[in-house]
């Protein structure tokens, strides 16, 4: 699984039109399922997010979770991450979980997520969305927990 984190102070995601999600201060959260990932990634990867240092502390170091700030997260589904694109112009995405699994995968991510966070916003899986945010910083990770 790979989630593509930007620490934000505000995030919105719209399908049509309307907005489905959106949060002030927090993590928004580019989510990607992987050919081969299963619920253990993905809540290995929410424990990763939840827990990873990103906010700075009195001292001006990244020091703070998203959990000791009491942020908003804001997950949005993403295959495009998992686009192979070593080669040629134009990506490949065979390394990409089939929609299926993606869907499935996100689903448990959020569910585990809403569990375990107070803020929980999403996007809307295989929809078309429309994304605005403005990074802080710009604070940027990417994070990947790969099958074993």
């Amino acid at each position: 699984m790979i989630g593509l984190l930007q620490r934000v102070t505000q995030a919105s995601v719209a399908v049509g039109g309307d907005t489905v999600g959106a949060i002030g201060p927090g993590l928004m959260v580019l989510v990607c399922a992987e050919r081969g990932d299963s619920e253990r990634e993905a809540d290995a990867l929410l424990a990763k997010l939840l827990s990873y240092r990103v906010f700075s502390d009195d001292a001006g170091k990244m020091n703070r979770s998203v959990a000791d700030v009491e942020g908003g997260l804001l997950l949005v589904p993403q295959f495009t991450l998992a686009a192979d694109t070593k080669s040629g112009t134009r990506p490949s995405f065979t390394p990409a979980a089939s929609p299926q699994d993606g869907l499935r995968l996100f689903e448990h991510f959020v569910r585990g997520a809403r569990a375990r966070h107070p803020k929980v916003e999403t996007g809307q899986f295989g929809a078309d969305m429309q994304v605005s945010l403005t990074n802080d910083g710009p604070v940027t990770f990417w994070l990947q927990v790969e099958p074993k």
